[in-house]
């Protein structure tokens, strides 16, 4: 029998957080873009999460009204909402 530890970002609610949390940590560019890749690389190689829990993670922040994705999907924006987390 195989025993696996549990996955701290299995749930999408943790996942969500620590993405909004991570990109509160990066100085946004022109017009408040937070560059996608300098979320997702720290998210998967860091803390060690799958692509799985990171696209799950980035939905539910996107559906709570979080961030906000551009139609390219290559950068996320912060919205209100999403900012009152950290203020």
């Amino acid at each position: 029998m195989k025993h696996v530890a549990p996955r701290p970002y299995a749930d999408p609610e943790t996942a969500a957080r620590r993405i909004v949390e991570i990109a509160s940590t990066i100085e946004p560019v022109q017009d408040g873009r937070i560059y996608i890749e300098l979320i997702n690389g720290p998210f998967i190689f860091k803390d060690k999460s799958s692509p799985a829990e990171y696209g799950a993670g980035m939905k539910l922040a996107v559906e709570r009204g979080w961030l906000t994705m551009h139609e390219s999907g290559t950068f996320v924006r912060f919205t209100p909402a999403g900012a009152a987390l950290f203020a």
